[in-house]
Parts: C-alpha cells; sequence; structure tokens
C-alpha cells in the first residue's frame, strides 16, 4: 500500500523539522495522489529541483534532479510543471549545506 501525498509530505516536514532544515508547502496539491516535487535552495542563489522516477528495471522509486541552476530558473520550470499539473505538491527546503534528506531510507516510498 502506498502513501497518500499528504501523509507523505507531513512525515517528510517532520523529519527536516527534527534535523533542523527549515522547509515550506509552497504549493498544495492534491491530498491523495498528487505527485510532489522538493525545491532545495541553498541560499545562494542557486536551487535544484527533485522529482520521484520510477525505476523499471528495478521497480525501485527514487529521486532525480528535474532542473538545477538559479533560483530563478529552477522556480520557472517549477511553475512550468504546475501548469501541466495543478494537483502538483512543491515542498521548498531552505539549508546552506545542501541537505534535503531525500537519499535517506524511507523517502522514496
Amino acid at each position: 500500500m502506498r502513501l497518500t501525498a499528504r501523509l507523505w509530505i507531513d512525515a517528510y516536514l517532520t523529519r527536516l523539522r527534527l534535523n533542523d532544515i527549515p522547509a515550506f508547502v509552497v504549493a498544495h496539491g492534491d491530498d491523495t495522489g498528487g505527485a510532489v516535487l522538493v525545491k532545495l535552495y541553498t541560499l545562494d542563489g542557486q536551487a535544484k529541483a527533485f522529482q520521484r522516477s520510477f525505476d523499471i528495471m528495478t521497480g525501485d522509486r527514487n529521486w532525480m534532479v528535474l532542473v538545477e541552476g538559479d533560483e530563478v530558473t529552477v522556480d520557472a520550470a517549477i511553475t512550468r510543471q504546475r501548469g501541466y499539473d495543478p494537483d502538483l505538491w512543491v515542498v521548498e527546503v531552505e539549508d546552506r549545506k545542501g541537505r534535503h534528506l531525500l537519499d535517506e531510507p524511507g523517502l522514496a516510498d
């Protein structure tokens, strides 16, 4: 059984908060089945946007970089994605060290 988008978001925000990493929901998608984008802003003008991807060879779900570069470029790409998918969630993580915790066990599920 897969987690709902809302439950995953809540758990992710809690994990970030426990690690003293600020994060905010900047676009609220569909609570049940909305896709999730995570924007990592490193507070130096640079950013990355991550999306979940399914590996058909292994069956694993991984976080892949959708776009990276200056924050304006990343924000424009996210805006385009929201135009295609109004059910999309967007979480913005702000961390100078570049921590997003997406590579930790349990977050690809």
